[in-house]
């Protein structure tokens, strides 16, 4: 019996070991138990009905390319404290890099027919590129003119992909070559969540390291991050470059998904709203909050969408409401809801394992 009990014992505690390697592993890359299984959930679902319906399909594309955004946007307005409103001109420059590059169209200039999986990466590069020569320009002012600046990159970026109409066809748009020959949508949905989950991580330990706890002393005072010895304009640019290149590389997946291309569908300054509203309502400063609150809203506003045709404009409408409301009620958005209710749990169950004064004498 002693032998059996302690057996049950050492597999327990195995079990427990294994478990306890299982959350430490996936908290290096900032992923909790419930975060996986919502992973796996989100996973199944384009294979579940009513979800494998093709339009739903396209709606759980958005959510997780909403999402990514979410993230790299997230990466610099939440942790250095600048909020880049020449995101959606990032995007739509790594989206016209890599569609240029892959066009064989004979009606427009370039015509080199390179790869779109080559060329979404080349486009990323170029937009990462333009993001550290913006930086380096902008980012040693501080408040509302760095952001202003960006914003205004933005729209010359945006008047470029108007007026070059020999490169881009100006407002008629560009129909690039698509990743896949396939008319299907869940690969492109498992694709669009590898590059969610992809950036999540990668900026995700960049926040955990070294150079993370120099971006959090930026954000939270910059006087005081130079005094520590930090140099906040180097950290800065890094912060913007990094954002810009993964803005572009998502830029690159909604160009050649969709295959239409137009500077106001992507570059456009409500465009980087939405993003803002996001983040900002998922929770700044946490990369997660930003996808958490994607994946559900952009369901319900394309539903919305799809059944109110006569109230167009109605998801801006709602994001400024919800902008509002989390910023007069609920200042840390839904992730702070989320660990307001975490606290309250483990508060809970601590009580009930603290032994009562009868049971300790």
């Amino acid at each position: 019996m002693n032998s059996f009990l302690k057996l049950e014992q050492q597999r327990t505690a195995a079990k427990g070991s294994v478990w306890q390697i299982l959350v430490a592993a996936l908290g290096r890359v900032g992923i909790t138990p419930l975060g996986l299984g919502l992973l796996v959930i989100i996973a199944i679902l384009p294979n579940v009905p009513p979800f494998n319906q093709e339009h739903i399909v396209r709606w759980l594309i958005a959510g997780a390319f909403l999402g990514a955004q979410a993230v790299a946007f997230d990466f610099t307005a939440g942790f250095i404290n600048v909020v880049n409103f020449g995101f959606a001109a990032m995007l739509g420059l790594g989206a016209y890099t890599s569609a240029l590059l892959a066009n064989t169209a004979p009606y427009l200039v370039l015509r080199l027919g390179i790869s779109p999986w080559i060329g979404i990466w080349v486009g990323a590069l170029v937009a990462g590129l333009v993001g550290l020569l913006l930086g380096m320009l902008t980012l040693r002012l501080r408040g509302i003119y760095a952001a202003v600046m960006a914003w205004f990159v933005g729209i010359a970026l945006m008047g470029l992909a108007n007026n070059l109409t020999t490169l881009t066809r100006g407002s008629m748009g560009l129909h690039p070559q698509t990743l896949l020959t396939t008319t299907d949508n869940l690969p492109y949905f498992y694709i669009i969540l590898g590059m969610l989950i992809f950036i999540y991580v990668t900026l995700n330990l960049v926040t955990k390291s070294t150079i993370g706890l120099a971006f959090k002393a930026i954000g939270q005072n910059i006087d005081a991050a130079r005094a520590s010895g930090i140099n906040p304009t180097k950290y800065r640019v890094f912060n913007f470059a990094l954002s810009c290149t993964f803005a572009g590389l998502l830029g690159g997946f909604y160009a050649h998904f969709y295959g239409s291309l137009t500077p106001q569908n992507l570059m456009h300054t409500s465009k980087t709203v939405e993003v803002l509203a996001i983040a900002y309502i998922g929770g700044r400063g946490t990369l997660w909050g930003g996808v958490a609150f994607a994946f559900p809203f952009v369901i319900l506003m394309e539903y919305l969408r799809s059944n109110l045709t006569n109230l167009p404009g109605l998801q801006l409408v709602i994001y400024g409401v919800l902008m509002m409301l989390v910023m007069i009620y609920y200042p840390a958005g839904l992730s702070g809801l989320y660990y307001w209710a975490e606290a309250k749990v483990r508060t809970a169950l601590f009580r009930r394992r603290m032994p009562s004064p009868d049971e300790k004498a």
